[in-house]
């Protein structure tokens, strides 16, 4: 799905000699992932039972979920070579998160801290780092400000930066859409108009690599606001065409597809520190229980799958109801994934 970039051999001894470096060689070219990262339907859930306190998480806690889960998923024996596995030194690493939701229901800043942190201590330049999101004043109002100034990683929002008009996605069937402020073609008049969803320029001009982290939420439409549903609408303009299940199902897995969305993605994060089941974009902690968990997968299917079901195990009178699921099974068609539960294989990683 990706293609990886290293360094050569004598160029890498030469800037070793100049730069006074002590790493061996071996820990600075990026490898290709390992059969077992890239393999259908594998997901690693990690879980540790310190992990949040109160539904507050615990950074430290969540660091060692990080890293560990790294090693294992990568089966590789340092975190440099774990990350060297997914993504190349030469690449723009694009955090993509998910932060209307705020702080409490989206991706939790403790995560993705925990990620960045591991890439620095891996030797990636935080200038190479990107945290995103659909619109930049979410990712503010998520608290990921701090972080981008902590670390000195850049935050930036799709719509922010502008759509590419030379990149983008029209449906099979034509669909027209209710144009907005920021959409490419807001404000212009013609029978053409509004038929094309146009990919943002963060993805086409600046961002290589996508490591997905999103929280383990339920949405209305989509069933779970996840890697699938969650990268696709906030990598494109004019998404208020798909708002209903049935045209969601089409654009989702066809978006995801494009070259410039998920053929960026090294790896999916599912934040499920927290299983919000109610209330979609609004914080409702009433509707949520805590699981201890994080989970790592290149199948971006199985990791929604799974999600859905374990959303379904807390609906109570609402179990069996899995709206959305259409999208997962499309996806699977389209060979992005394993959508049926029997072909998924759940690996367990229990800390304390």
């Amino acid at each position: 799905m990706a293609s990886f970039i290293g360094l050569r051999p004598k160029m890498l001894a030469f800037l070793t000699f100049c730069l006074g470096l002590t790493l061996a060689e071996g820990s600075l070219l990026a490898s290709e992932p390992t059969n077992s990262a890239l393999e259908h339907g594998r997901v690693l859930v990690v879980q540790n039972p310190r992990a949040t306190e109160a539904f507050n998480p615990r950074p430290k806690v969540i660091k060692e979920m990080l890293s560990q889960g790294l090693l294992h998923f990568t089966g590789k024996p340092t975190i440099i070579q774990a990350w060297l596995s997914l993504v190349s030194t030469q690449d723009v690493i694009g955090i993509k998160v998910l932060s209307a939701p705020g702080p409490n229901s989206g991706t939790r800043p403790a995560v993705v801290a925990g990620v960045i942190e591991s890439l620095l201590e891996a030797g990636f330049d935080p200038q190479r780092i990107v945290v995103w999101d659909r619109r930049l004043v979410d990712l503010r109002l998520g608290g990921f400000s701090q972080l981008a100034e902590r670390y000195h990683v850049a935050l930036a929002g799709a719509l922010d930066e502008g759509y590419d008009f030379n990149s983008s996605y029209s449906p099979s069937t034509p669909l027209l859409g209710r144009l907005v402020f920021g959409d490419l073609e807001f404000g212009q008049k013609g029978e053409s108009i509004g038929r094309k969803s146009y990919v943002s320029k963060l993805l086409t001009r600046r961002i290589t690599k996508i490591v997905n982290i999103t929280p383990l939420l339920n949405h209305n439409e989509a069933g779970v606001s996840g890697v699938l549903y969650g990268l696709a609408t906030a990598a494109v303009d004019n998404t208020l065409r798909f708002e209903s299940s049935d045209r969601l199902a089409i654009a989702v897995p066809e978006i995801y597809a494009l070259p410039e969305v998920g053929d960026r993605v090294a790896l999916n994060v599912v934040d499920a520190l927290i299983c919000q089941y109610r209330g979609e974009d609004r914080p409702h902690l009433n509707y949520a229980t805590p699981l201890d968990e994080l989970w790592f997968g290149t199948d971006a299917v199985a990791v929604d799958v799974l999600g859905l079901e374990e959303l379904d195990r807390h609906k109570g009178s609402e179990a069996g109801k899995k709206p959305g699921m259409q999208i997962y099974a499309n996806a699977a068609l389209m060979d992005l994934g394993s959508a049926e539960t029997n072909h998924i294989k759940i690996e367990r990683l229990t800390l304390h």
